[in-house]
């Protein structure tokens, strides 16, 4: 059962909100994030006053149902309205239960995707570049921009990794559900006897962080500076543009020499930083918090395998819900990865669901 409390907060929160915005009295400074918690509680108040007001609907009827002076016609009336009032007390009560649900700070944040090649050779490294194009596409689809941070390619056009910020609205919510090992089943145009190979990418999605959300101390950082190199170790510059960051607390390393600046280097490079490290934070918070964290969609895990792309028979798995798109080409042109994303969600809100209950 939801708190009838919890419900009454809600209420007296909007009609609170409601007086104070038509007031005309609210500073300039909380103005928008006001309007913006009046909004996002219009989304609900309908329910929470209906879910408020049930028990007494449901008494009046009850006592209605039950009264021996009423006629026949009356009190199945009654009956059928009541059968309706619980069944949309039920909905309510889902509606609410979601609403309620403890929300991922991150999820209004933009995203930083990497790629990396993973077991397969050259195979998976042009199964990283499918990946990465697909992503594009996505982003094209849905105007969000994406700006590419890191990259290294490999032969015949492949990618060893590369690593990307997409800015948009509630990007994280949307791309979140992607970190894990990506399969894929196909013949390689290497192939000549026609062979299915198997192959994977591995794809981490981390929430853009700012200054605000991770504070770095100059002390806990060693920066290396040296040359940046291409395809075989050459060297590209004759500068020591790339930098290699290492935040000692954590261990975590980061390089970056895509730019022919140090200064750009290390800006790109300390942005990386700073996501993994909240990431990371988080990661251990909510390990702290649950112990069955694994068991849920979105643990972040990169060495899970989380999805299949099987060329011959053009369909997508994704084995954490076990749905299956017999879309392959659609999936991959970033036409359908709404119906997929739109699955995931609500199978994580419905596991979100059983944790209350």
């Amino acid at each position: 059962m939801i708190p009838k409390q919890k419900v009454r907060d809600l209420i007296s929160k909007h009609a609170n909100l409601e007086k104070e915005l038509s007031s005309g009295n609210v500073s300039k400074d909380t103005f928008a994030e006001k309007s913006k918690e009046y909004s996002n509680l219009n989304d609900i108040i309908k329910v929470a006053i209906e879910y408020e007001k049930f028990d007494k609907n449901e008494d009046d009827l009850k006592n209605l149902i039950n009264d021996d002076k009423a006629d026949k016609e009356l009190k199945d009336i009654a009956k059928q309205e009541l059968d309706d009032l619980n069944q949309v007390h039920e909905i309510n009560k889902k509606k609410l239960k979601l609403y309620l649900l403890p929300k991922d700070e991150a999820d209004t944040k933009n995203a930083i995707i990497e790629i990396r090649a993973g077991t397969g050779g050259l195979e998976a490294s042009l199964f990283a570049s499918d990946l990465f194009k697909m992503y594009e596409k996505i982003c094209t689809k849905k105007k969000w921009s994406i700006e590419i941070m890191s990259i290294s390619k490999s032969d015949a056009g492949g990618l060893k990794e590369v690593i990307s910020v997409i800015k948009g609205n509630n990007i994280y919510s949307s791309l979140k559900y992607e970190s894990g090992v990506h399969r894929v089943q196909r013949v390689p145009d290497t192939e000549t006897q026609g062979r299915v190979h198997t192959s994977a990418a591995t794809v981490a999605v981390l929430p853009e962080a700012e200054d605000v959300d991770v504070k770095i101390e100059e002390k806990d950082l060693r920066i290396d500076v040296f040359r940046s190199s291409g395809p075989g170790g050459q060297s590209v510059n004759t500068t020591d543009s790339a930098v290699r960051i290492t935040h000692l607390p954590s261990g975590i390393v980061v390089s970056q020499q895509d730019e022919k600046s140090q200064i750009r280097n290390k800006e790109k490079g300390l942005k990386i930083l700073r996501s993994r490290i909240y990431e990371d934070e988080r990661r251990k918070r909510d390990e702290a918090r649950s112990k069955d964290r694994k068991n849920k969609i979105g643990s972040g895990d990169r060495s899970e395998r989380i999805r299949t792309y099987n060329f011959p028979q053009g369909r997508v798995t994704d084995h954490r819900i076990n749905l299956t798109l017999h879309k392959l080409t659609e999936f991959m042109e970033g036409e359908i990865f709404d119906e997929m994303i739109e699955n995931l969600s609500l199978f994580a809100q419905e596991q979100e669901l059983k944790n209350l209950n």
